[in-house]
Protein backbone atom coordinates (compact mmCIF):
# COMPACT_ATOMS: atom_id res chain seq x y z
CA UNK A 1 0.00 0.00 0.00
CA UNK A 2 3.17 2.50 0.88
CA UNK A 3 4.57 1.74 -2.37
CA UNK A 4 1.34 2.25 -4.28
CA UNK A 5 0.64 6.24 -2.57
CA UNK A 6 4.31 7.09 -3.47
CA UNK A 7 3.44 6.19 -7.62
CA UNK A 8 -0.10 7.74 -7.15
CA UNK A 9 1.86 10.96 -5.73
CA UNK A 10 4.72 10.81 -8.67
CA UNK A 11 2.37 10.33 -11.35
CA UNK A 12 0.41 13.38 -9.63
CA UNK A 13 3.45 15.05 -10.21
CA UNK A 14 4.30 14.86 -13.48
CA UNK A 15 0.80 15.23 -14.72
CA UNK A 16 1.14 18.66 -13.08
CA UNK A 17 4.43 19.50 -14.73
CA UNK A 18 2.93 18.90 -18.19
CA UNK A 19 5.14 15.85 -19.21
CA UNK A 20 2.45 13.51 -20.07
CA UNK A 21 1.02 13.32 -23.34
CA UNK A 22 -2.39 15.11 -22.51
CA UNK A 23 -3.61 17.41 -19.83
CA UNK A 24 -1.81 20.66 -18.81
CA UNK A 25 1.19 20.04 -21.19
CA UNK A 26 -0.70 20.40 -24.32
CA UNK A 27 -1.61 23.87 -24.13
CA UNK A 28 2.02 25.32 -23.74
CA UNK A 29 2.96 25.08 -27.41
CA UNK A 30 1.67 28.58 -27.45
CA UNK A 31 4.83 30.00 -25.77
CA UNK A 32 8.30 32.03 -28.22
CA UNK A 33 10.85 30.05 -26.60
CA UNK A 34 13.59 31.14 -25.02
CA UNK A 35 15.90 27.82 -25.63
CA UNK A 36 18.92 26.95 -27.56
CA UNK A 37 17.98 25.32 -30.98
CA UNK A 38 16.53 22.30 -31.27
CA UNK A 39 16.38 19.38 -34.12
CA UNK A 40 13.79 19.93 -36.68
CA UNK A 41 10.65 18.29 -37.32
CA UNK A 42 10.97 14.82 -38.65
CA UNK A 43 10.51 14.87 -42.86
CA UNK A 44 11.60 17.96 -42.37
CA UNK A 45 15.16 19.41 -44.16
CA UNK A 46 16.72 21.61 -41.57
CA UNK A 47 18.37 24.41 -44.17
CA UNK A 48 21.23 26.10 -44.05
CA UNK A 49 19.74 29.36 -45.18
CA UNK A 50 16.30 30.72 -46.00
CA UNK A 51 15.62 33.66 -48.14
CA UNK A 52 12.08 34.90 -48.36
CA UNK A 53 11.18 37.16 -51.20
CA UNK A 54 7.54 38.96 -50.97
CA UNK A 55 6.43 40.57 -54.01
CA UNK A 56 3.29 42.40 -54.62
CA UNK A 57 -0.41 41.70 -55.69
CA UNK A 58 -0.95 39.34 -58.30
CA UNK A 59 -2.52 36.20 -59.03
CA UNK A 60 -1.56 32.96 -59.50
CA UNK A 61 -2.83 32.71 -63.41
CA UNK A 62 -0.78 36.09 -64.33
CA UNK A 63 2.22 34.64 -63.23
CA UNK A 64 2.90 31.31 -64.27
CA UNK A 65 2.98 30.93 -67.97
CA UNK A 66 3.61 34.76 -68.63
CA UNK A 67 6.20 35.37 -71.45
CA UNK A 68 7.04 38.37 -68.93
CA UNK A 69 7.95 36.50 -66.54
CA UNK A 70 10.30 34.23 -68.07
CA UNK A 71 12.86 33.75 -64.89
CA UNK A 72 9.81 33.34 -62.34
CA UNK A 73 8.53 30.49 -65.21
CA UNK A 74 12.25 28.82 -64.95
CA UNK A 75 11.79 28.77 -61.02
CA UNK A 76 8.47 26.81 -61.41
CA UNK A 77 9.96 24.52 -63.80
CA UNK A 78 13.03 23.60 -61.67
CA UNK A 79 11.54 23.82 -58.18
CA UNK A 80 8.06 23.29 -56.69
CA UNK A 81 4.86 25.97 -56.91
CA UNK A 82 2.16 25.73 -55.06
CA UNK A 83 -1.28 26.25 -57.36
CA UNK A 84 -3.83 26.69 -54.01
CA UNK A 85 -1.35 29.29 -52.20
CA UNK A 86 -3.56 31.88 -50.58
CA UNK A 87 -2.94 35.44 -49.18
CA UNK A 88 -4.97 35.82 -45.34
CA UNK A 89 -6.73 38.93 -46.52
CA UNK A 90 -6.45 42.65 -48.22
CA UNK A 91 -4.92 45.20 -48.36
CA UNK A 92 -0.79 44.16 -48.24
CA UNK A 93 0.38 45.08 -44.90
CA UNK A 94 -1.49 42.44 -42.80
CA UNK A 95 -0.24 39.80 -45.01
CA UNK A 96 3.14 41.17 -43.97
CA UNK A 97 2.50 40.95 -40.53
CA UNK A 98 0.61 37.55 -40.73
CA UNK A 99 3.81 36.20 -42.38
CA UNK A 100 6.13 37.44 -39.86
CA UNK A 101 4.15 37.21 -36.36
CA UNK A 102 1.26 34.57 -37.18
CA UNK A 103 -1.53 36.62 -37.02
CA UNK A 104 -2.62 40.51 -38.50
CA UNK A 105 -2.75 42.46 -35.27
CA UNK A 106 -5.95 43.66 -35.86
CA UNK A 107 -4.74 45.88 -38.52
CA UNK A 108 -6.74 46.32 -41.68
CA UNK A 109 -4.71 48.80 -43.71
CA UNK A 110 -1.48 50.28 -44.71
CA UNK A 111 -1.38 52.90 -41.83
CA UNK A 112 1.75 53.78 -40.57
CA UNK A 113 3.64 53.89 -37.95
CA UNK A 114 2.21 50.63 -35.87
CA UNK A 115 3.78 49.06 -32.64
CA UNK A 116 3.55 46.09 -31.03
CA UNK A 117 5.23 43.88 -28.34
CA UNK A 118 3.34 40.31 -29.73
CA UNK A 119 5.53 37.00 -30.42
CA UNK A 120 7.29 37.00 -34.11
CA UNK A 121 9.66 35.01 -36.09
CA UNK A 122 12.36 37.09 -35.85
CA UNK A 123 11.95 37.04 -31.91
CA UNK A 124 11.89 33.46 -32.32
CA UNK A 125 14.78 33.00 -34.29
CA UNK A 126 16.79 35.01 -31.66
CA UNK A 127 15.75 33.44 -28.55
CA UNK A 128 16.75 30.42 -30.15
CA UNK A 129 20.11 31.34 -31.30
CA UNK A 130 19.49 31.51 -34.91
CA UNK A 131 20.04 34.54 -36.98
CA UNK A 132 17.27 36.82 -38.80
CA UNK A 133 17.67 39.61 -41.10
CA UNK A 134 15.24 41.54 -43.46
CA UNK A 135 16.74 43.25 -46.19
CA UNK A 136 14.20 46.03 -47.90
CA UNK A 137 15.25 47.78 -50.97
CA UNK A 138 16.08 51.54 -50.68
CA UNK A 139 15.34 51.69 -46.65
CA UNK A 140 17.31 54.27 -46.11
CA UNK A 141 19.79 53.39 -43.72
CA UNK A 142 20.07 50.14 -40.84
CA UNK A 143 16.61 50.32 -38.53
CA UNK A 144 15.76 53.45 -40.48
CA UNK A 145 11.65 53.73 -39.10
CA UNK A 146 10.22 55.68 -41.60
CA UNK A 147 7.53 55.22 -43.23
CA UNK A 148 8.39 55.91 -46.93
CA UNK A 149 11.40 57.18 -48.52
CA UNK A 150 11.44 56.97 -52.42
CA UNK A 151 10.09 53.37 -53.69
CA UNK A 152 10.47 51.76 -49.99
CA UNK A 153 7.47 51.64 -47.92
CA UNK A 154 7.36 50.64 -44.04
CA UNK A 155 4.24 48.64 -44.44
CA UNK A 156 6.27 46.11 -46.29
CA UNK A 157 8.42 45.98 -43.53
CA UNK A 158 7.38 44.28 -40.14
CA UNK A 159 10.41 44.90 -38.19
CA UNK A 160 10.07 48.27 -36.89
CA UNK A 161 6.24 47.20 -35.78
CA UNK A 162 7.71 45.01 -33.36
CA UNK A 163 9.05 46.62 -29.78
CA UNK A 164 10.66 43.02 -29.11
CA UNK A 165 13.15 43.40 -32.08
CA UNK A 166 16.30 45.57 -32.49
CA UNK A 167 15.78 48.13 -35.32
CA UNK A 168 18.68 46.85 -37.19
CA UNK A 169 17.44 44.15 -38.23
CA UNK A 170 16.10 45.87 -41.09
CA UNK A 171 18.87 46.70 -43.59
CA UNK A 172 18.70 48.03 -46.79
CA UNK A 173 18.91 45.73 -49.64
CA UNK A 174 22.23 46.72 -50.55
CA UNK A 175 23.89 44.56 -47.40
CA UNK A 176 22.46 41.01 -48.76
CA UNK A 177 25.90 41.19 -50.72
CA UNK A 178 27.11 38.47 -52.42
CA UNK A 179 28.47 36.23 -49.45
CA UNK A 180 25.64 33.47 -48.92
CA UNK A 181 27.17 31.74 -46.81
CA UNK A 182 27.34 34.92 -44.29
CA UNK A 183 23.53 35.87 -44.26
CA UNK A 184 21.53 34.99 -41.07
CA UNK A 185 19.38 31.92 -41.20
CA UNK A 186 16.91 33.10 -42.08
CA UNK A 187 16.19 36.49 -44.54
CA UNK A 188 13.45 38.20 -45.60
CA UNK A 189 14.17 40.37 -49.14
CA UNK A 190 11.49 43.58 -49.58
CA UNK A 191 11.82 44.78 -52.95
CA UNK A 192 10.89 48.57 -53.47
CA UNK A 193 7.24 49.52 -55.06
CA UNK A 194 8.55 49.19 -58.53
CA UNK A 195 10.49 46.09 -58.34
CA UNK A 196 8.16 43.59 -56.32
CA UNK A 197 5.61 44.70 -59.15
CA UNK A 198 3.46 46.90 -57.53
CA UNK A 199 4.04 49.89 -59.19
CA UNK A 200 5.59 48.68 -62.01
CA UNK A 201 5.09 45.79 -64.72
CA UNK A 202 5.52 41.80 -64.17
CA UNK A 203 8.44 42.39 -66.38
CA UNK A 204 10.22 44.53 -64.27
CA UNK A 205 10.15 42.41 -60.73
CA UNK A 206 10.67 39.51 -63.00
CA UNK A 207 14.46 40.90 -64.15
CA UNK A 208 14.83 42.44 -60.62
CA UNK A 209 14.80 38.82 -59.56
CA UNK A 210 16.91 37.48 -61.81
CA UNK A 211 19.56 40.22 -61.01
CA UNK A 212 19.53 40.04 -57.59
CA UNK A 213 18.42 36.82 -56.45
CA UNK A 214 19.65 34.14 -59.00
CA UNK A 215 23.18 33.95 -57.47
CA UNK A 216 21.67 33.06 -54.55
CA UNK A 217 19.09 30.64 -56.30
CA UNK A 218 22.19 28.90 -58.13
CA UNK A 219 24.46 28.99 -54.45
CA UNK A 220 21.61 27.18 -52.33
CA UNK A 221 20.87 24.16 -54.68
CA UNK A 222 24.34 23.18 -53.32
CA UNK A 223 24.52 24.57 -50.17
CA UNK A 224 21.53 23.08 -48.46
CA UNK A 225 19.37 25.92 -48.82
CA UNK A 226 15.90 27.22 -49.46
CA UNK A 227 14.41 29.62 -52.00
CA UNK A 228 10.52 30.68 -51.13
CA UNK A 229 9.46 33.54 -53.87
CA UNK A 230 5.69 34.13 -52.96
CA UNK A 231 3.60 37.34 -52.51
CA UNK A 232 1.65 39.34 -50.06
CA UNK A 233 -1.61 39.20 -51.76
CA UNK A 234 -4.08 38.57 -55.10
CA UNK A 235 -4.44 41.39 -57.44
CA UNK A 236 -7.88 40.60 -58.04
CA UNK A 237 -9.41 41.57 -54.25
CA UNK A 238 -11.14 38.13 -54.39
CA UNK A 239 -12.47 35.85 -51.75
CA UNK A 240 -10.43 33.20 -52.56
CA UNK A 241 -6.84 35.23 -52.51
CA UNK A 242 -4.84 32.90 -54.75
CA UNK A 243 -1.35 34.21 -55.23
CA UNK A 244 1.80 32.49 -56.78
CA UNK A 245 4.22 30.30 -54.21
CA UNK A 246 7.25 29.02 -55.51
CA UNK A 247 10.41 27.09 -53.44
CA UNK A 248 13.37 26.15 -55.08
CA UNK A 249 16.38 24.97 -52.78
CA UNK A 250 18.69 21.53 -52.47
CA UNK A 251 15.96 20.14 -50.85
CA UNK A 252 13.17 20.96 -52.54
CA UNK A 253 10.97 17.76 -54.85
CA UNK A 254 9.78 19.74 -58.10
CA UNK A 255 6.61 19.64 -59.00
CA UNK A 256 3.16 21.22 -58.70
CA UNK A 257 1.34 20.67 -55.54
CA UNK A 258 -2.24 20.98 -55.09
CA UNK A 259 -2.59 21.31 -51.35
CA UNK A 260 -4.05 24.59 -49.31
CA UNK A 261 -0.78 27.11 -48.31
CA UNK A 262 -1.48 30.26 -46.78
CA UNK A 263 1.38 32.48 -45.08
CA UNK A 264 0.18 30.95 -41.61
CA UNK A 265 1.21 27.73 -43.28
CA UNK A 266 4.89 29.24 -44.54
CA UNK A 267 5.41 30.46 -40.65
CA UNK A 268 4.46 26.58 -39.55
CA UNK A 269 7.28 25.39 -41.62
CA UNK A 270 9.31 27.39 -41.24
CA UNK A 271 9.25 26.76 -37.41
CA UNK A 272 9.41 23.23 -37.38
CA UNK A 273 12.23 23.26 -39.61
CA UNK A 274 14.33 24.94 -37.15
CA UNK A 275 12.82 24.04 -34.00
CA UNK A 276 10.97 26.24 -32.90
CA UNK A 277 7.64 26.83 -30.88
CA UNK A 278 4.72 27.84 -32.70
CA UNK A 279 2.29 31.35 -32.51
CA UNK A 280 -0.42 32.95 -33.29
CA UNK A 281 -2.14 30.95 -36.18
CA UNK A 282 0.63 28.99 -36.83
CA UNK A 283 -0.12 26.84 -33.71
CA UNK A 284 -3.57 24.99 -35.66
CA UNK A 285 -1.44 24.92 -38.90
CA UNK A 286 0.27 21.83 -40.44
CA UNK A 287 3.67 22.25 -41.88
CA UNK A 288 4.32 21.58 -45.51
CA UNK A 289 6.35 18.08 -45.63
CA UNK A 290 5.61 16.52 -49.00
CA UNK A 291 8.17 18.98 -50.36
CA UNK A 292 11.13 17.99 -49.45
CA UNK A 293 13.95 15.53 -51.06
CA UNK A 294 14.87 12.73 -48.31
CA UNK A 295 12.09 13.44 -46.13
Amino acid sequence: MRQRWWLIALLAVVASLGLTGGGAGQGRLVAVPAQSPTSSLAGMPRPDHVVVVIMENHNLDQVVGDPDAPYLNQLISEGALFTQASAITHPSQPNYLALFSGDTQGVTGDGCPNSFDTPNLGRQLLDAHFGFGLYAEDLPTAGDPVCSRDQYARKHNPVPDFTNLPGRLAQPFTAFGADYAALPQVSFVIPNLCDDMHDCPIAAGDAWLRSNLDGYRRWAATHQSLLVVTWDEAEDNSAANRVPLIMAGQMVRPGRYAEPVDHYRVLRTLEDMFGLGHIGNAIPSTPILDTWLGG
